[in-house]
């Protein structure tokens, strides 16, 4: 189960993570677009020709197992501009790792990106973990979740979700991942074109 927005709740209890961004980036609007999973070889690129096309920004959490398998495309991720965070070595669950193992992977994966910012995998982390995290790296989680990875929805299900629950200063997550690219890239094609008409500016975490 999951929810396509995280309730204030959520956030409140959660207050040392960071659920959003600045609302506003010179004077419009702003969201935050953020993929996790990555880099892929092929469906990375294609995000960021997309991305292009819009003159938008991302932040992508990045796996270093991938990072390690496609140097050449997380090269040209950040050769385009933008930002990129830490998602682990192994995209592994806090909750059911033991935490020197956990900061081990995170380690790993932060020799290869050498970002300030880390995602959780899955959103899973324990508080414990979090507060040693949180002494070296910005831990950044979501406002509203694209649902892509989701196999029993279409794009156009996705693209509702993003357009219904988007606000100034929203964190977004989409997937540049196998599983993920069906619903993902229509979903973000028309997404970034709604944002265009609305005003919103994308801006780097």
């Amino acid at each position: 189960m999951y929810l396509a927005q995280t309730p204030p709740l959520v956030k409140a209890v959660a207050s040392h993570l960071t659920w959003s961004g600045p609302r506003e980036l010179a004077g419009q609007p702003a969201v935050y677009l953020t993929f996790d999973d990555g880099p892929h070889p092929t469906i990375t690129p294609a995000v960021l020709d997309l991305l292009a096309a819009h003159g938008a920004v991302a932040t992508f959490f990045c796996v270093g197992a991938n990072i390690r398998r496609f140097p050449a495309t997380y090269d040209a991720t950040r050769a385009a501009g933008h930002g990129i965070g830490n998602h682990t070595q192994d995209h592994v669950s806090g909750w059911v790792t033991a935490d020197r193992a956990y900061y081990r992977n995170y380690l790993a994966c932060q020799q290869l990106t050498k970002t300030r910012l880390f995602r959780p995998p899955y959103g899973r982390i324990t508080r414990t973990q979090a507060q040693c995290l949180r002494r070296h790296t910005q831990i950044i989680m979501w406002d509203v979740l694209s649902a892509d990875f989701d196999v029993a929805r279409t794009p156009e299900a996705c693209l509702d979700i993003l357009r219904t629950h988007t606000r100034p200063g929203s964190i977004v997550v989409f997937h540049d991942s196998e599983k993920a690219a069906p619903r993902m890239l229509p979903a973000l094609e028309h997404y970034l074109s709604w944002l265009d008409t609305r005003g919103y500016r994308t801006g780097l975490l």
